[in-house]
């Protein structure tokens, strides 16, 4: 008799863990709380495919600047180097080249009257050149920081929606006790904890990837600068 109780025990421990299984809580949720939970899923998803996409674009345009720097200062000419890269430039970096350099050709081509303008052409064709490139880089980036800081009021909403239901239902059932009313109150906190799993690497990352965006992009305006006082120097001895 005895060992027939503990079975019974056994038996409803099995039961009442597979209940909390989250394949459970979520169907077991409200609807609303499942449509909620499938969101939060997704943005998740979704962040991390926006995050390795970023840190492995950022990794390679930093080998491939090195590798154009190295190129650039090696003391040979500038024409050849833009022949081999200009036409199609793999970076940002070089892409700003690349303009300069096209500027540089086509006014070369007329008549040059005025060195100071073809200074500010090629100064702004290089900044519009930034300016592009690092809108191109940055995209999709602010979607981390919208994730990051609405997941976990996204999951909130499906946790407030779930603990309503649940009180309703005790209010149905009179029924207080413990084993009534926590697979409810799981269910819905199960949405919060889905809502703080997407928003954490969301804005982790975001601040991440801004930081070493910044560094990158601080390294082309130098690069762009540099290339302006070798265009200056080299204008004012003609």
């Amino acid at each position: 008799m005895e060992q027939s109780v503990i079975d019974l025990v056994q038996l409803g421990g099995t039961e009442e863990a597979h209940s909390m299984a989250i394949w459970s809580l979520f169907w077991r949720a409200d609807w609303v709380v499942k449509v909620v939970m499938v969101i939060l899923v997704l943005l998740s998803v979704w962040c991390w495919a926006v995050i390795f996409d970023k840190m492995m674009r950022l990794s390679r345009l930093r080998r491939l600047a090195q590798k154009f720097e190295d190129a650039f200062w090696s003391g040979g000419s500038l024409d050849d180097l833009y022949d081999r890269v200009g036409q199609s430039p793999a970076d940002p970096m070089t892409a700003v080249f690349a303009s300069a350099m096209r500027e540089w050709r086509r006014s070369s081509n007329g008549a040059r009257a005025g060195y100071a303008g073809l200074q500010q052409r090629i100064d702004r064709v290089m900044q519009v050149t930034v300016g592009r490139e690092m809108d191109r880089l940055e995209r999709y980036l602010p979607f981390l920081a919208s994730v990051g800081s609405s997941a976990p009021f996204i999951g909130l909403f499906g946790t407030v929606w779930g603990i309503m239901n649940s009180f309703t239902a005790i209010a149905a059932t009179k029924q207080t006790s413990l084993a009534v009313v926590a697979p409810g109150i799981a269910e819905a906190l199960f949405a919060t904890a889905l809502g703080l799993v997407a928003a954490i690497p969301a804005t982790i990352a975001y601040n991440k990837i801004s930081t070493e965006m910044n560094r990158y992009a601080g390294r082309i305006d130098a690069f762009a600068a540099e290339f302006s006082s070798i265009i200056s120097r080299q204008l004012e001895s003609e």
